[in-house]
């Protein structure tokens, strides 16, 4: 497990210019220091950069977050455990899944 933060990936002129977001962006240029890995440019991110297996699907709190589709699975969701719904399920569906969640009082991170 590792121990030590993951880096922050910058972008591309990050630091040069205002109007550039920290939102992360593919370097594409042919001539890109970035993208050929030339040192003090900022890491790429990698596969081996990915999160640790025990902390994936945690929310900040430390609490499992259960992606929620359709009824079956919102019965089956353990006590203790955070709902997400899915972004396909409509607002009808929604509405009646909140009830039945705050029935068997659940919390609703995107109620």
């Amino acid at each position: 497990m590792r121990t030590s933060p993951l880096p922050k990936f910058v972008r591309q002129n990050r630091r040069q210019k205002k109007r550039v977001k920290e939102a992360w962006r593919k370097p594409r240029g042919i001539d890109n220091k970035q993208r050929v890995q030339k040192g003090g440019t900022g890491k790429l991110p990698k596969i081996g950069f990915r999160t640790p297996k025990s902390t994936r699907n945690l929310s900040n709190g430390g609490k499992i977050v259960v992606l929620v589709t359709n009824e079956k699975e919102l019965n089956s969701v353990p006590v203790g455990c955070l709902v997400r719904f899915s972004s396909t399920l409509g607002k009808r569906k929604r509405i009646v899944f909140l009830k039945q969640a705050k029935e068997k009082k659940l919390v609703v991170v995107n109620g």
